[in-house]
């Protein structure tokens, strides 16, 4: 039995998650300022706020589908968003909350053959517990900490290469 895969996934999904690099979603909001927390930019329809409450809930989804019970449902309160993103330190201490849940599921996996098992997605489809990990855990941190960044680099006025 090993867990090499599984310790590589965590190590992933840390460094996506709250990495020093630039590219991390905690490096990303920590660049952002209450005036940027809801606004929204001309033409668009999603706030950061908005990001992050869609962040949180999927985290919250994702672990109850896939570890968890699978008795949460997207409308159920346990699911949360509102208050948990009312401004930005609570939404980033609800987030952290979300993220060690998440990963304790994975920590939680007893080697890499699991990683080969269908779970539950946070939309009830079966997809293997690797796909999961990869694309609703890490990749979709990612993906949301580059909209998190251009919406604030927008506000900021500040949305341009160095070089």
């Amino acid at each position: 039995m090993t867990r090499q895969t599984i310790e590589s996934y965590l190590y992933l999904m840390d460094a996506g998650f709250d990495g020093p690099d630039w590219h991390s979603l905690l490096s990303n909001l920590n660049t952002v300022t209450p005036e940027d927390w809801e606004w929204v930019p001309p033409g668009g329809a999603r706030s950061i706020r908005d990001i992050v409450r869609h962040l949180g809930r999927v985290k919250v989804m994702a672990y109850d589908q896939a570890f968890g019970g699978a008795t949460l449902t997207w409308d159920d309160p346990q699911v949360g968003g509102d208050e948990a993103t009312a401004d930005l330190p609570t939404a980033i201490a609800w987030l952290r909350a979300n993220q060690e849940r998440l990963r304790s599921g994975v920590a939680a996996l007893a080697d890499d053959a699991e990683l080969l098992e269908p779970r539950r997605t946070n939309w009830g489809e079966l997809r293997e517990t690797r796909w999961i990990i990869a694309v609703t855990m890490i990749q979709h941190d990612l993906y949301h900490a580059g909209e998190i960044n251009h919406i604030r680099a927008l506000r900021q006025v500040n949305d341009a290469w160095e070089d």
